[in-house]
Formats: C-alpha cells, structure tokens, sequence
C-alpha cells in the first residue's frame, strides 16, 4: 500500500497531552504534520504542543469528550485555526480495573461514555472536515475488544463499541473519500499504565495472560505503528503486530474453553482484585 505523506497535513488528536496521543503526535510532528492536541488538561496539552518539533504553529487545547457541545466547537476551532483537517485520531479514554461488583455504578457507565461516547462525539464532529479533505479517521479501541477477562469489564464494552462503530463508520463514509481505521492496542507503557500497575493484582493477572496478550510495548512503538497506519490509511492496527493473527480466531478468546481456563484462574485473581479495591 502506498503511504502518504504527512508533511503539512493537519492531524487532531483527542487525548493528545500524554501517552500514545503524545507519542503520535511527536512522531507526526517530525514527517512535517501540525497538530492539535486535545485533552481534558489543557496546560498538559498546551505544553506537549509546544515541545513539539517541526512547525510553530501546534496547537494544545482543554476538552472534555463527554461534552457534545464543547467538542463539535473544538474541531470546527482546529479546522478554522490550521485551515482544514486531515487525520483525525480519536484516543482519548480511561482505564479500568475493578469488577462490577466493586466498582461504582457511575465509574462503571463513565468508563464507557468517555471511551466510546468520546470517540462517538469525536467522529460526528470531524467528519464534515474530513470529507472536505477526503481525509483519515483512526478510532482507537484496544486488544480488550478481542478477548474475555475478568476485571475490565466496561473497558472491555467500551472498546468493543468502538470497533463495532468504526466497522460501520467505515462503510457509511468509504463514497464520501473518508478512511477509517481501528486500532487494537495491548500494553503499553504509557502514565496510564503505570498508575494501573500500583496494584499486584493487576499485574498478577497480565503475567497470567497467554502471549501476545501479556506484551508490554514501548509507547514510541505504538505511536510508530499508528504512524504507519495513518500513512497508509490502514483499516486495522494491531500492537503488538502479532494480534493481527489472534483477530482472525478470536472466536478462541471468547469463547466456552476459553472461560473455562480463564475461569480456574479468576477464582484466585478475582478476590485478590476485589480484596484490593474494598481496601483502598
């Protein structure tokens, strides 16, 4: 597939002021691209932006994803201020560890209404401006979508959705000259990663993990493959790169052999998280 250049395209990212956001945009930063962050820390972003090498004119602005009307007005502002846009990456989200049996109600529905409501607001937002530019959209779900364990379960749902959505999105867009893309990935060390390895538990149960679901990747590796997957305007990213495989038998990884191996251990993993949650 021919890769297409990124120097002096206009790429928004949401989430964009730490981890993979900030990594891709780095990285698209040095092929030329202007970006504009966008993340609920607006000084993060402000300041990521201007850390940014290549042009002077990034941008780094305050927006909360659950926020409708705060959203479509910060695209239609990046488009007016850079003139247009062509790469869209809609990244913003949360984690979650935690059973539903512990976590509350609310953390539980705000987990989903950031990670798939944002990239629902983030999507309907950007697209008049993407089609102007027969442009590139990356919705960014996660190696969640792709199997069944226990104490994710509204990350899980959330990045399921957006896969689910983007699949659609894609089809209802693809006259129109807009690509769509989803990417799957796993671990990767980011700020949010590390916050989430406070807890044994968790980290207990990423070593249970079966390969590649137990790979940790370096951020810069993410945001390369992200940057070769919006050159490319690819339909899918996986990282690390071996999920690809594990997509086509998902069916393994969700299915009633696989409950019932992952079972055995969650009779264990399972307390042990729920221990650690009604502790703090």
């Amino acid at each position: 597939m021919t890769a297409r250049s990124l120097d002096g395209a206009v790429v928004l990212i949401t989430g964009g002021a730490h981890g993979i956001g900030a990594e891709t945009a780095r990285q698209a930063a040095g092929r030329g691209a202007v970006c504009a962050l966008l993340d609920v820390d607006g000084e993060a972003a402000a300041a990521t932006a201007a850390a940014l090498p290549g042009r002077a004119d990034h941008l780094g602005l305050a927006l909360d994803v659950t926020d409708s009307a705060a959203v479509t007005a910060a695209v239609d502002d990046v488009a007016a201020r850079l003139g247009g846009l062509d790469v869209v990456v809609a990244n913003a989200g949360i984690g979650e560890a935690g059973t539903v049996a512990t976590r509350p109600v609310e953390a539980l529905l705000r987990t989903v209404d950031i990670n798939l409501g944002g990239v629902v607001r983030t999507a309907h937002a950007a697209l008049p401006h993407l089609v102007e530019r027969r442009g590139y959209l990356l919705l960014v779900s996660s190696a969640a979508a792709l199997k069944n364990v226990p104490g994710g379960s509204c990350y899980a749902a959330s990045k399921a959705g957006v896969e689910a959505f983007g699949g659609a999105l894609r089809l209802e867009v693809a006259h129109r000259g807009v690509a769509v893309g989803v990417a799957h990935p796993a671990w990767v060390r980011t700020p949010m990663f590390e916050a989430q390895t406070a807890s044994q538990a968790f980290n207990d149960g990423i070593r249970r993990l079966p390969w590649p679901f137990n790979v940790v990747s370096p951020v810069e590796e993410c945001g390369a493959a992200f940057l070769r997957g919006i050159e490319r305007r690819q339909r899918k990213i996986y990282v690390p790169e071996a999920l690809r495989y594990v997509d086509k038998v998902r069916g393994v990884f969700t299915g009633a052999l696989w409950d019932r191996a992952v079972g055995l251990r969650a009779h264990d993993t399972v307390p042990a998280m729920e221990h650690e949650a009604v502790g703090r």
